[in-house]
């Protein structure tokens, strides 16, 4: 029943079918409890429930048995926007869920409804499975604007969360095995920004085809924590691997109408609680822990990608799974002159509400956890810019971007923003303050705009290769705030970066509307697969040309998953939903040369550019550097720390520098302390051409360590301690079409 104002009264509800009263011989007659700590927190004798519900008028937990059977338990406390209370005799292992009683009036915001079993958003695991079911709508007659709430109970069709002990496991905290490495929090590599290098991975996509793992662990945390995943990912040269979001997450409702799931879990429903699907066992956190605690023995920091901006619940017309049922108007952005409606920034139906302090504590209490318990080392924030909107415009003072500033654990880990979501004044890149880095989107374009025969201008390039000071200096920042990458998982992977100039989403079921129409890609002659020899070898040269300006860049260099193999998605460019071969990584089979289905060609020097790239890179100071270019005049025995020439061996001019258009660009780095420099020359033009390689003074003599249009590649890496080919400073050279060239020059003594 409900007054005319949609108030449902928790003495006049009608209980559901299974459902029954607290009594003596429940679990435990709730005590006062106390308001802290939020969630449902086990004392080794009972559990103490606190939930910030601050709109609502009661808070009841709801036990659940092994048959289903359902006991509610009304939160007899409450201090502030705290209802809570403490049950004596529960157990880790015990499922529970929430109901809130209060106003339903959408025209108010208010959304309550203690017909719909809600999650605990502290809540550290969660089992089961969301169901598409009218059920789980809060609103009655398919109305999210109207004024009668649906009465329908939504517990027989949606997860069920988990008491658990210390650290989120099932037991009472995290017990080291035998051949453990012990808690991950206490072992962190601790690598310094500026020699930090990016894996950006999905769990289960990573592990799912590895012949190497066994059956079992193949798309798991325990299958990534393994020996083989953990080896490969030293033997290649990354410090830190960017996991897609772990966070317990739900596919959304027209996905489940369509048999398909949210593969990639930008969908969070709990923001302490692992994906139990990408656990091996029945111990998720317990998992994840082992699985941070081998990579940091290998000397590999875990990265998570977060999503903090909006929740599973969606738009108004979205099911009641949480937040949304515990407080709406708390926890979401409303649109202020009509409160039925959700002001949306994310694109995703819901963005939560950065100036509500109850959402602020949630997300810094999640990414504590995530540190302290879980081992963490750092965060990547997906559509960061809705984070750090005051009411509405960005503010890079923003409560939330605050008190993770004045968080003295959160302010030590790796911060980096998506500097970007889809309201108005949405695009932030080099806005953001320190100590936070960014991925630079910038980075991307004009690297794909260089290399795949768009133009870009010679001061583009120049800016985006030397950590983009043009973006990031003029706030006091380093070269490491710029976070560059040319592929991720929302796009074409690099593969297909080169070999297809349109999406083909079809398999996604959305008429192929879905997706980022301009990829600034190219197919350079036919769509897609091809045997002809001409185009795979300049897909390969392409390619190659990418991988070389993003890990020879100043700055933070991001590897998507596979690009150092070929792995190919067909042509999708949001596969997002495509929990199946193609997401999955395709490893290479024993001797092959690559992924199966690349489509720019098997390329058996590709592993040994990415490996020999990153090896240079580990161990030449001028391509990791904590500061940026200065530039300026060199004279003998006085180098600039970076000098730009042209083809014919001349310093450029300031028109030379401004010029719209690239042919060739030649980059001399100094070395320290008179110890030889490195030349790095990148022609992304599509014919050969002769360059003059630099003289005095910087170079009497030059050693080339790498040329990306040999098709061998054979002796690199080792070729950076046995050069391929020595030359006179001064020298006539021929530059091949769509390569790069790397050479060690050495002064004049």
């Amino acid at each position: 029943m409900s007054d005319p104002g949609g108030r449902v009264r928790p003495s006049d509800r009608s209980a559901p079918a299974g459902a029954r009263p607290s009594r003596a011989d429940a679990p435990g007659v709730p005590g006062p409890g106390s308001a802290g700590p939020l969630g449902v927190s086990w004392d080794g004798s009972g559990v103490n429930v606190a939930v910030a519900a601050p709109g609502a008028d009661a808070v009841e937990l709801c036990l659940f048995d092994d048959a289903g059977a359902e006991t509610r338990h009304p939160l007899p406390e409450r201090d502030g926007a705290v209802w809570h209370g403490r049950l004596p005799g529960i157990r880790p292992g015990q499922r529970y869920g929430l109901r809130a009683h209060g106003p339903y009036d959408p025209e108010r915001g208010q959304r309550f409804n203690p017909a719909k079993l809600l999650m605990d958003p502290y809540a550290r695991l969660v089992t089961g499975t969301l169901r598409a079911d009218p059920a789980i709508y809060g609103f009655a007659d398919g109305d999210p604007y109207g004024r009668e709430p649906d009465g329908r109970d939504s517990a027989p069709f949606v997860p069920r969360c988990v008491v658990t002990g210390p650290g989120g496991r099932l037991g009472d905290g995290y017990r080291p095995a035998a051949g453990d490495h012990g808690h991950p929090a206490a072992n962190r590599p601790g690598i310094p920004w500026e020699r930090t290098v990016v894996y950006e991975a999905h769990v289960r996509g990573l592990t799912r085809c590895h012949p190497g793992l066994p059956p079992e662990l193949r798309g798991t945390y325990a299958g990534l924590g393994h020996p083989v995943i953990v080896d490969y990912l030293s033997q290649l040269g990354i410090t830190a691997i960017e996991l897609l979001p772990v966070h317990a997450s739900v596919s959304e409702t027209p996905l489940l109408a369509r048999s398909m799931t949210n593969y990639w879990g930008y969908n969070s429903l709990c923001f302490l609680a692992p994906h139990a699907a990408y656990a091996a066992t029945d111990d998720p956190a317990g998992e994840f822990q082992a699985m941070v605690a081998a990579l940091h023995a290998a000397g590999i920091e875990v990265l998570l990608d977060v999503v903090y901006n909006h929740s599973a619940e969606g738009s108004e017309r979205g099911p009641t799974l949480s937040l949304r049922g515990l407080d709406n108007t708390a926890y979401y952005r409303v649109e202020p002159t009509d409160p039925r409606r959700y002001r949306d920034v994310t694109g995703c139906g819901n963005t939560l509400n950065m100036t509500s302090p109850h959402v602020v504590r949630l997300i810094c209490d999640s990414l504590r956890h995530w540190v302290a318990e879980m081992g963490v080392d750092g965060f990547r924030f997906d559509l960061a810019t809705a984070l750090a909107r005051n009411p509405d415009a960005f503010d890079p003072a923003a409560p939330l971007l605050t008190a993770i500033h004045a968080d003295p654990l959160l302010s030590s880990v790796k911060l980096i923003a998506e500097p970007w979501d889809v309201g108005w004044g949405g695009y932030q890149v080099g806005s953001f303050p320190a100590p936070w880095a960014e991925w630079n989107g910038r980075f991307r374009d004009t690297a794909r705009d260089v290399w795949n025969g768009r133009t870009s201008g010679v001061a583009d390039l120049g800016y985006r290769l030397t950590g983009s000071s043009d973006l990031f200096q003029h706030s006091g920042r380093r070269p490491w705030a710029s976070v560059n990458f040319v592929t991720a998982h929302d796009g074409f992977p690099l593969a297909d970066l080169v070999s297809y100039a349109d999406k083909h989403n079809e398999a996604n079921g959305e008429g192929n509307r879905d997706g980022e129409g301009d990829n600034r890609s190219a197919n350079h002659g036919v769509e897609g697969p091809t045997d002809d020899p001409g185009i795979l070898a300049t897909r390969r040269r392409v390619r190659r040309g990418l991988l070389a300006t993003l890990l020879l860049s100043a700055g933070v260099p991001m590897l998507l998953a596979g690009d150092e193999f070929g792995r190919s998605q067909g042509g999708n460019n949001n596969a997002y939903c495509q929990d199946n071969e193609v997401s999955w990584l395709a490893w290479p089979t024993q001797g092959a040369a690559g992924a199966a289905g690349d489509p720019a060609g098997a390329d058996p020097a590709l592993g040994r550019l990415v490996r020999g790239l990153l090896a240079l890179r580990r161990d030449t100071p001028a391509l990791r550097g904590d500061r940026f270019f200065r530039g300026g005049e060199s004279t003998p025995g006085q180098f600039a720390d970076i000098t730009w020439l042209r083809a014919d061996g001349q310093v450029m001019s300031q028109a030379d520098w401004n010029a719209p258009r690239l042919d060739t660009v030649i980059a001399v780095l100094a070395g320290e302390d008179a110890a030889p420099g490195l030349v790095h020359v990148l022609h992304p033009d599509d014919a050969d051409t002769g360059i003059v390689l630099p003289g005095a003074p910087w170079a009497q003599s030059l050693d080339l360590l790498l040329d990306t249009a040999d098709d061998d590649l054979a002796g690199f890496p080792a070729s950076l301690a046995a050069p391929r080919r020595v030359l006179p400073g001064g020298a006539e050279l021929t530059v091949r079409a769509r390569s790069v060239l790397l050479l060690r020059a050495y002064p004049p003594r």
